[in-house]
């Protein structure tokens, strides 16, 4: 095979992963949301396949962990990196979270996220612990896909939920979150967003999401003690993701296990 048949086969394959990662959102019966883990390595990705996941999303908290960095200090040229391990470990579809961007130009930025076999992305609507203009980063994502046209599933976050909202008490403050989320998804899907992730958000406030946000609605789910995901589809959720809480559970594993080799 030659560099440029390669090149060609490679194109090929990842759009036939889109088209199918695609797929996985749509037509989506209550009580059975798309599950998407979150590997922070190739190992994790492997894990996770064999185990039946059709496709997986990753974490940037969790990878940055696996990389020895705080959540948020990724260097970009190593998350991407490590998103290409990620891909390549596996035969099915991972979409990227890539947090905000790392102030790279849209256009750049698709180009950096297809270059890993990425097939979508993660993208947060707050910086430096605050929300950005709701309209500025709805421009700012279509102009993502404006460049992406049909080669990347781009997932907004929306933060809502988890920053602050002035001195209102946490009925209002969740009120305001809910409202101010349905609002930005309206804004965000029309410029092109595939799913809303308006992550933070109480149990309770599914249904009025759901109610009040058109297209797919990804959900945060918990590894211990919260809904299953089949209760969070129930509630509106077309997709579930776990953040870096897999990642957490596995390190905590981990310490039990160093922990017995002391004794």
């Amino acid at each position: 095979m030659t560099e440029f048949e390669a090149e060609t086969k490679t194109v090929t394959d990842t759009a036939a992963k889109v088209d199918a990662f695609r797929a996985l959102h749509r037509r989506r019966a209550p009580g059975d949301p798309l599950v998407l883990p979150g590997p922070w390595d190739a190992a994790s990705a492997r894990v996770f396949v064999d185990a039946g996941f059709a496709a997986l999303a990753t974490p940037s908290a969790g990878v940055a962990a696996c990389l020895g960095y705080e959540d948020g200090q990724t260097p970009a040229d190593e998350m991407f990196a490590a998103v290409a391990r990620i891909v390549r470990a596996v035969d099915v579809p991972v979409s990227a979270d890539i947090e905000g961007g790392y102030g790279i130009a849209p256009k750049e930025l698709v180009e950096r996220v297809l270059e890993t076999g990425a097939v979508g992305c993660n993208l947060e609507d707050s910086e430096d612990g605050a929300l950005k203009d709701p309209r500025a980063h709805a421009d700012w994502l279509a102009e993502v896909r404006h460049a992406a046209a049909d080669r990347l599933f781009v997932n907004a976050r929306i933060d809502t939920f988890i920053r602050a909202h002035g001195g209102a008490g946490p009925k209002q403050a969740t009120e305001q979150a809910a409202e101010q989320a349905i609002e930005r998804a309206a804004l965000y899907v029309a410029a092109g967003a595939d799913c809303v992730y308006p992550i933070g958000a109480p149990t309770d406030v599914l249904p009025l999401l759901r109610s009040g946000i058109q297209g797919p609605l990804n959900v945060h789910g918990t590894v211990t003690g919260g809904p299953a995901p089949a209760e969070l589809g129930e509630l509106g959720a077309t997709r579930i993701t776990f953040g870096p809480g897999l990642q957490r559970s596995s390190a905590e594993a981990l310490r039990g296990i160093a922990a017995d080799l002391t004794k």
